[in-house]
């Protein structure tokens, strides 16, 4: 089966995570996808196959040589939930001609917008109907990581270590290293296949944190509110503005790091801002958090004190420092790119991965691409030959081909 046959019955499932939920998985629907994978998997041959507890699945091919390393391969199940992912109406634009394609809500995937799309000319490019996600990010991943597991195992002259397969939940909310496994898992190193555009191997990515501010008002008649009353929300929107404009992700790109307000809520008494703080810098990263506390301070001695409440919480940090000293790590995957007729290339992340938090848990584990675009909105699309040549990579990674 080739992998875009795969991600069109994944991504039938609705798998979006909620950033609200306390529990883990944080949505139960997470787990019907996690059992169709174990199962599939044991269909396939890989007979420890399992979802523990907590929503991840486990498995691996055991090795068939000596001396190879043992290799960890993982994609995260969820999706975001900012976008509806259902009901999923996917279809493919065969021999795709590079120029703007009107989905059937009307919405046009243009390339003078979205200029990625344009490398799909000629190609199967599989598109939603505008109405929700492809959801690509990441089932694309797990239908790749999937697909190489069936050659390997049609294969047996392919010469290997240990491979080791994990899907994580929650990735999107953050939390899909928080219970993952990793004397279990049992990889020496490991790659996330959750990236774009094929040929990009990842090794560098965002230090990160939420910042959370909560702002106390006084309610008050507007008849009689002079001196009086203290307008939450116009006092949180006050502290919106006092952080740079410029600093935003609609204006940031490479390694500039930004301010991006992901929800709101308020009335005059309480209101809240929901933001994630980013840089590739630790000094600029350190600098961001405090310039909340400033703002904060500045806030309060204007409206009082206690009025703004600011909890900044990190998140992960910038992988790059841990790989330093192991770039084989980086360079197996560009062997591997090669050897499938594709350049790799170097591009700083600008987000999180699970493999960040898990290179800092002990298991080095740098990004790898899935082939998608335009990730967490409606125009998000993949090509079908891009995944067949990401799973010959994910092959290449893990194997000795001979």
């Amino acid at each position: 089966m080739r992998a875009y046959e795969r991600l069109m019955k994944y991504i039938q499932f609705d798998t979006a995570s909620d950033k609200h939920s306390e529990t883990c998985p944080s949505t139960a629907k997470q787990l019907v996808l996690a059992r169709a994978l174990a199962e599939e998997m044991k269909g396939l041959g890989i007979e420890d196959a399992r979802v523990d507890g907590n929503g991840y699945v486990y498995g691996s091919i055991p090795a068939n040589a000596e001396k190879l390393p043992a290799i960890g391969l993982i994609a995260h199940m969820d999706v975001v939930n900012c976008v509806p992912c259902a009901p999923m109406n996917a279809r493919i634009v065969e021999r795709y001609d590079g120029g703007p394609l009107t989905l059937d809500s009307g919405d046009v995937l243009d390339p003078a917008v979205f200029p990625d799309v344009a490398g799909a000319k000629g190609k199967s490019l599989i598109v939603t109907d505008g109405r929700t996600i492809l959801g690509a990010d990441d089932k694309a991943g797990v239908a790749e990581i999937m697909t190489a597991c069936e050659a390997i195992l049609a294969h047996p002259e392919w010469k290997h270590g240990k491979i080791c397969v994990g899907f994580t939940p929650d990735e999107e909310i953050g939390r899909g290293a928080d219970r993952f496994d990793i004397p279990g898992f049992g990889a020496e190193f490991a790659y996330t296949v959750d990236g774009g555009r094929v040929g990009e191997v990842a090794f560098e990515n965002f230090n990160a944190a939420s910042g959370r501010v909560t702002v106390y008002g006084r309610s008050v008649h507007p008849g009689s509110a002079k001196n009086r009353m203290k307008n939450a929300s116009l006092i949180a929107m006050e502290f919106c503005g006092m952080l740079p404009p410029a600093e935003r992700p609609e204006y940031t790109e490479g390694y500039e790091g930004f301010f991006h307000l992901r929800d709101m809520r308020g009335d005059q008494e309480h209101a809240t801002l929901n933001y994630i703080i980013r840089d590739h810098d630790r000094v600029r990263f350190e600098a961001r958090k405090e310039q909340f506390q400033d703002i904060a301070a500045c806030l309060n001695g204007k409206y009082g004190a206690g009025t703004v409440e600011v909890e900044v919480k990190d998140s992960y940090y910038n992988m790059r420092e841990l790989f330093e000293g192991r770039m084989d790590i980086v360079e197996r995957a560009e062997r591997a790119y090669r050897k499938a007729g594709v350049e790799p290339f170097h591009e700083p992340i600008r987000g999180g991965t699970d493999g960040s938090r898990l290179s800092f848990m002990g298991l080095p584990c740098p990004n790898i691409a899935t082939g998608g675009m335009n990730f967490h909105g409606r125009f998000e699309c993949i090509a079908a030959e891009d995944m067949d040549v990401m799973a010959t990579v994910i092959e290449n990674i893990v194997c000795d081909k001979g």
